[in-house]
C-alpha cells in the first residue's frame, strides 16, 4: 500500500496538476469546469491549458507566487530546466512538445503518468489477490471490492483529463499506452446528484 499515494498523484495530479476536479463536491475528475463562481474555485484557473501548453506560471514572469520560497527554492523552481518535474505544472506554463528532463515531451510524459497510476492500482490488484490464503475472507473480499472501484476510478481520471486536454496539445496518444474506450462528450456529461459536498444534490 506503500505505492498507493504515487499512484493516486499520477492518476489525478500529475507533474504539478492540481484542482481539477468536480465542483461542489469535488467525486471525480472535471478539468473543464469554468463557471464556479470565484475565478479560483475552477479547474481551467489552475491548469490554463490552451494551445501553447498546459501549467500555472507561478515565476517572476506570472503571478511571482514562486516570491514567497525560500531564495534557494526560488533559484531551482523559477527555470523550467531545473524545476523537480513533479511540480513543473504547479510553477510553469510549459508548451506541450517541450522536452522535460524525463526525456519525454510533456505531453507524453502526461499521459504517461496517467497510464502509471492506473497500472499501479492494477498491480495492487493483483498483489492483493495473491494474499486470500493469507486473510479471512470477509476482509479479503472487501478490500478486493475497493480495489476495484480505486481501478475503475483511476481509469476515469485518466481518460477524462487526458482527452480534454488533447483537445488543446491536438496530439496523439504515444503509442504502447491504454486508449481510452469512450470520448470526452462521455465523461462530461457524467453526473453524480447524490455525492455529498458543498450545494448538496445541485
Amino acid at each position: 500500500m506503500l505505492a498507493s499515494k504515487e499512484a493516486v498523484v499520477n492518476y489525478m495530479t500529475p507533474l504539478g496538476l492540481n484542482h481539477i476536479m468536480a465542483t461542489s463536491h469535488h467525486y471525480g475528475p472535471a478539468p473543464w469546469v469554468k463557471d464556479a463562481g470565484r475565478a479560483d474555485w475552477n479547474p481551467v484557473y489552475y491548469h490554463k491549458a490552451d494551445s501553447t501548453g498546459i501549467g500555472f506560471n507561478r515565476t517572476e514572469s506570472g503571478s511571482n507566487a514562486l516570491a514567497q520560497y525560500a531564495p534557494e527554492v526560488q533559484q531551482q523552481w523559477s527555470h523550467i530546466n531545473s524545476c523537480d518535474y513533479r511540480y513543473l505544472l504547479w510553477f510553469h506554463h510549459v508548451p506541450w512538445s517541450y522536452k522535460i528532463n524525463t526525456g519525454r515531451t510533456l505531453w507524453n510524459e502526461l499521459c504517461y503518468r496517467y497510464n502509471s497510476g492506473v497500472d499501479t492500482v492494477r498491480w495492487m490488484r493483483q498483489t492483493w489477490d495473491r494474499l486470500a490464503k493469507l486473510v479471512d475472507k470477509e476482509k479479503f473480499q472487501h478490500v478486493k471490492m475497493l480495489l476495484g472501484i480505486h481501478e475503475q476510478e483511476a481509469i476515469w481520471w485518466r481518460n477524462a483529463c487526458l482527452l480534454y486536454f488533447q483537445t488543446f496539445s491536438k496530439m496523439p496518444f504515444p503509442r504502447g499506452l491504454e486508449q481510452p474506450d469512450k470520448d470526452l462528450s462521455y465523461y462530461q456529461s457524467l453526473k453524480f446528484p447524490f455525492a455529498p459536498g458543498i450545494g448538496g444534490n445541485l
